[in-house]
């Protein structure tokens, strides 16, 4: 794709399409009182554009359905898996490959094997389900992001970095013990508004771990498109390939966790991949017990050809160069109606600042939920609260009341599967939704559970 052109144009041809069920506002309101105002518990049949998330909403190609076709189903070392490994390690030259149903079950596998009680797993942020995982095996999960990472105003263009100060610190407090059994990098960083990680913060944060002697492991789910941000934003990147550069990326780890519904553009897969034959050993055994035989790992063998094709497909620079201009193209619009967002725009979804957008709403109120609440009621739009609600709860250690340091609403774009005009109608109905800002109130949880709340909670508008 030429870049002397404006216009963005999607790098395909549609060749077959689903109907959207359009909706008033009167039974939009409905649908929303009756899922207790949490957008997780709405049919998906009652959304017009739903940006709830970009995991395993994707379009496949027609060379991914094709694959399936041949899909080999052996129960035990189909050709399929192989096809898959061979994918995987041709990315990351990893040596052993455990395919998994998503990404958090290569999590819950991983930190099952490797955490417990008095253990502490570092990352730039993690996301909900890793966090989750983590505390599960009652490890503790900290996250070091660097400072810009934290303002959502700041221009930095590598936000998703770790703080390799802090990092340091807490690799000296713990040195001469095994508290710290792994550290990780998300990249992009999601929670952060899907921020890239720059080469050099990796590979630094690689040397640091090798000289404390802990491996490195990244959640890999966006690593094509952290990939792309290092080729468009580091000094030294712009002339190579993607593959490349993505090749260099694992070369400074020792594992990595990813769910394949991201960056791998399939509906449904994941893996775990590592070069430790001593924890491979464990976690195969995990994985048999848990997940299947490792040649299939929860996974049919049409979906192991999907991913594998999917690997190859996420790494050619025209479709990358359309799926992070199309997210920049709405993050520019919001900011013409001077709507906050976490600049600059990440690649697989606008973040709005909900805690700048609306001030008079406290985070112990929740204000990014109820901007998603309003979103939905103007315009059948679903996206996702990354803030108090998503990460906050009563802290184990203080049993005090933890809020989130950013409020924040993700608007996560599916791959291949919305056009422009889509986008368009997702800006008007925001210049409708900004206009009411100041009337918006806030929610409070009437009930929820004890892990990953957002996913089921149930709130009530005060």
């Amino acid at each position: 794709m030429e870049s002397k052109f404006k216009t963005i144009i999607e790098p395909f041809r549609i060749k077959m399409v689903e109907p959207i069920v359009m909706t008033t506002r009167k039974e939009r309101e409905k649908y929303l009182d009756g899922a207790d105002n949490n957008l997780f518990l709405i049919k998906a049949e009652h959304i017009l554009i739903d940006l709830l998330t970009d995991s395993g909403t994707g379009a496949m190609s027609a060379a991914q359905w094709a694959a399936m076709m041949e899909g080999d189903e052996s129960y035990a070392g189909c050709r399929s898996y192989y096809k898959m490994r061979d994918a995987v390690q041709d990315l990351t030259g990893l040596k052993h490959i455990f395919p998994t149903h998503q990404g958090r079950a290569a999590e819950r596998i991983l930190f099952t094997t490797v955490g417990e009680e008095g253990k502490i797993i570092p990352n730039n942020t993690h996301f909900d389900t890793t966090r989750a995982n983590i505390e599960f095996t009652k490890t503790e999960a900290i996250d070091l992001v660097i400072e810009e990472g934290k303002n959502p105003a700041s221009e930095y263009p590598f936000k998703g970095n770790m703080d390799l100060v802090k990092l340091e610190e807490l690799f000296e407090k713990h040195k001469g013990t095994d508290h710290i059994p792994l550290c990780m990098l998300t990249v992009t960083n999601n929670s952060g508004g899907g921020q890239p990680v720059s080469m050099k913060n990796l590979k630094e944060t690689s040397e640091l771990c090798k000289r404390y002697n802990i491996p490195l492991f990244l959640d890999a789910c966006r690593f094509a498109e952290n990939a792309y941000f290092i080729k468009i934003r580091e000094p030294g990147f712009e002339n190579r390939e993607i593959k490349s550069i993505v090749q260099e990326m694992f070369s400074y780890v020792q594992g990595a966790t990813m769910s394949s519904k991201k960056d791998a553009l399939v509906n449904m897969g994941g893996f775990l991949a590592l070069n430790d034959d001593a924890l491979a050993a464990e976690v195969q055994n995990l994985e048999i017990l848990t997940e299947g035989y490792p040649t299939y790992g929860g996974l049919s063998g049409r979906d192991l050809a999907a991913l594998a094709q999917g690997l190859q497909e996420v790494v050619e620079e025209d479709y990358l160069e359309y799926r992070i201009r199309s997210t920049q193209y709405l993050g520019d619009a919001l900011v013409e109606l001077g709507i906050p967002i976490v600049r600059p725009v990440g690649g697989h979804a606008v973040y709005i600042d909900a805690k700048a957008m609306l001030p008079h709403i406290e985070p112990k109120d929740f204000p990014a939920q109820a901007l998603a609440c309003e979103l939905y009621l103007e315009g059948g739009i679903r996206g996702v609260e990354i803030g108090s609600f998503m990460f906050g709860g009563i802290d184990p250690k203080t049993g005090k009341e933890r809020f989130s340091e950013m409020e924040l609403l993700r608007l996560a774009i599916p791959r291949r599967v919305y056009t422009q005009s889509h986008i368009d109608y997702v800006i008007e109905v925001f210049s409708h939704v900004v206009k009411n800002s100041k009337l918006m109130r806030g929610l409070t949880i009437t009930e929820e559970p004890p892990f990953l709340r957002h996913f089921s909670a149930k709130l009530k508008r005060n």
